[in-house]
This record gives C-alpha cells, structure tokens and sequence, in this order.
C-alpha cells in the first residue's frame, strides 16, 4: 500500500497552472515518456510545501528539469532545501537539466526507467 504524503492545500491552484504551462521540455518528458510509463507518474505534484515536476509514488521518485534559472546560488540554495525536504520523506530526487533533456532524451528516459526498476524491485 501506498503512503500518503500530504501537502498545503494552498498549493492547488498554482499546480494546476503550472499543467497548463509546463515547459517545453517538461512537455517532451511528459508526453513523449513518463505519460504511458507503465508505472504511473504525476505531473507537477504538490508534496509538503513545493510541487514537483514528476511524481511517481510507487517508486518514492521526483523528477525535476532544470532551466538555467537553477543554477544561479539563490536557486542552487532553494534546490538544496527542497531536495533535502523530499528526501526526509524518503523520496528520490532526480534532476535532469533542459539541455540534456534536448541533447540525450533517450538516455534521460532510460535513466528513468533503469531507477524505477530498481527502487520497485
């Protein structure tokens, strides 16, 4: 049985904006993979405080895309707490930058699944 992992109910809206407008490349991630990936993913899920791009609860797995907004400190700094938040829950954080989503899409996709896999045994 799945846990449930709660979140700020406040965060509802923004997420379902955020489907709406995802990015081009969390568009390609979404619809060219994880949409039909035999284990279900969910797209820009609020979890605690955040939302995430890619949850998959089965795996304890968020996956995050990065635009070159992440790598300026004060994002590098909010990533870090983020990430460390999610993984006190027990979840995996993968992030991926846009560019290697753009360059190396297969690789991504079969990074994913190979992580999958080994955290649902």
């Amino acid at each position: 049985m799945s846990e449930i992992i709660l979140y700020e109910k406040k965060l509802k809206p923004n997420a379902q904006k955020l489907r709406k407008e995802m990015t081009k490349w969390e568009k390609k991630l979404w619809y060219g993979y994880l949409k039909n990936y035999p284990v279900q993913f969910r797209r820009q899920k609020p979890i605690g405080n955040y939302i995430a791009d890619f949850y998959c609860i089965k795996a304890k797995l968020v996956i995050e895309l990065d635009g070159s907004q992440h790598y300026m400190q004060k994002q590098l700094d909010y990533d870090s707490t983020r990430t460390a938040y999610l993984e006190n829950l027990g979840l995996l954080v993968l992030r991926y930058p846009d560019n290697i989503v753009s360059k190396n899409f297969e690789g991504v996709c079969f990074d994913i699944d190979r992580i999958v896999k080994e955290r649902i045994g």
